[in-house]
């Protein structure tokens, strides 16, 4: 039997997170004729785009019994995308020319929170949103439905309470649950060390000797943004060559340096890394992303996390032996987000009222397999199963195909083009300086068309 419903029905759907995500899921959902219920945690709209100078007890964000802090964003982040790509496909990231709002091309982290606000309030979603509700279980019940448990408010003898659904969309992000590098010798090291999940703001490391491991943007950012007040930053990469890190250390700041992999730490304090070199640190910050979690998930064995990839899914959707009552928004990683969230959501909701259809559930699984020997095939780590960079648009496209809507501008993947290479060439200065005004001036022009009154349209 084919794995879809009967067409043109309204679902009750549950949509666990209000992050961008949620948000843009919600809205394509109603879009659709679907009854939805978002429950969401914080008291407002955003998820990891709101900030806090809350830090967890646990700096390494490794003890299950932690109150978790959600939001992995240090006070000092800009996007390290410009708001013209950042921007859902009908509702520009463009500068209101507000006072208070920040109004540059990469702005910071409170600004985003702002323009996921305007976009909760636009399409009228707040409305559908229960805040401060934990969901504490979902699991497929009989039919073929879905039981959501939840507890409200921060009574920790708050009573669960339940409710039905046809679907369950899982949105509630990747930025919460820290991966460790695992260095030899660190449980007898006397200095401390922490994951950048709990990384706020630079003046407690002030004339400290810090040692960061990663090199991805956040570990970029955060060796820049402590340099300022650091005796000395030592980044250790897997790589070293040719890297933003090698020309932020060799042109720009002279308190930095980069290294190897860390070989193992000492008692007396010492920090060897591979090529031998030994430095004396007071703290090592580990950059080094993020674990798949969904502690609330019942899927009786299903979907399982395994080294970072979750799985079996169908195109980082679909679980096929629950589709399409079970999926997921915004796994893959390294992409532009927002975008990549519409296209997953405009697709689940097209194929939960039966406008879109599924292929058979042993054609997903052959889909699944295949897909998973390329990686094999071509030495790809399962944990880098969801990343897909370079592959991004090509994603996209295919999810636009399937929904029959345009795919993504060209502009915009120009665009994108040409930060990564103003990001290498000049990583200290891409967000204040470019060379892409032609592809500006092109998104500009497509935004007037789109939102011929400067509104997007419901």
């Amino acid at each position: 039997m084919a794995t879809s419903i009967s067409p043109f029905i309204s679902r009750d759907v549950a949509v666990i997170g209000a992050g961008a995500a949620g948000l843009v899921a919600a809205r394509e959902l109603r879009r659709e004729g679907h009854k939805v219920v978002v429950f969401e945690q914080q008291p407002q709209v955003g998820g990891t785009w709101l900030y806090t100078p809350k830090v967890e007890a646990d700096p390494l964000g490794s003890d299950p019994a932690r109150r978790v802090v959600h939001s992995s964003l240090y006070a000092s982040l800009r996007t390290n995308l410009p708001r013209e790509v950042m921007g859902f496909l009908d509702y520009p990231f463009v500068s209101t020319g507000e006072p208070h709002r920040d109004s540059r091309r990469f702005p910071g982290h409170r600004e985003v929170s702002f323009y996921l606000k305007d976009f909760a309030i636009r399409f009228g979603l707040s409305e559908l949103i229960r805040f401060e509700t934990e969901v504490v279980y979902a699991g497929l019940v009989e039919d073929e439905k879905w039981s959501v448990k939840f507890r409200s408010g921060d009574d920790a003898a708050a009573i669960d309470v339940e409710e039905i659904f046809d679907a369950v969309i899982v949105c509630n992000g990747h930025y919460t649950e820290p991966r460790l590098a695992e260095i030899p010798g660190i449980d007898s090291w006397p200095g401390k060390h922490m994951h950048s999940h709990n990384y706020r703001i630079p003046e407690p490391f002030r004339d400290q000797v810090v040692v960061l491991i990663g090199s991805a943007a956040s570990a970029v950012d955060i060796s820049t943004d402590i340099a300022q007040v650091a005796k000395e930053i030592h980044i250790a990469s897997r790589s070293v060559e040719g890297g933003m890190l090698q020309k932020l250390c060799g042109d720009h700041i002279d308190n930095m340096w980069l290294h190897p992999m860390i070989e193992s730490v000492q008692k007396d304090g010492s920090v060897i890394f591979c090529d031998g070199s030994v430095v004396l640190a007071d703290v090592i910050i580990h950059c080094t992303g993020y674990k798949y979690h969904f502690p609330f998930l019942d899927t009786n064995g299903n979907v399982k996390v395994d080294d970072n990839r979750v799985g079996p899914l169908y195109k980082h959707v679909f679980p096929p032996l629950l589709a399409p009552g079970l999926s997921f928004v915004g796994l893959p990683w390294k992409v532009v987000p927002f975008p990549l969230f519409e296209f997953q959501s405009k697709w689940i909701a097209g194929i939960l009222s039966g406008r879109i259809r599924l292929p058979w559930q042993e054609e997903m699984m052959a889909d699944v397999s295949a897909f998973y020997s390329s990686l094999e095939a071509s030495g790809t780590p399962k944990r880098y199963t969801h990343l897909l960079d370079g592959s991004q648009f090509e994603y996209d496209d295919w999810l636009a195909s399937e929904c029959g809507i345009p795919g993504v501008e060209e502009w915009r993947k120009k665009m994108y083009t040409a930060t990564g290479k103003n990001r290498k060439a000049r990583p200290d200065k891409y967000r204040d300086e470019w060379e892409d005004e032609d592809w500006i001036l092109e998104a500009h022009k497509d935004f007037a068309r789109r939102c011929p009154n400067g509104v997007a349209h419901n």
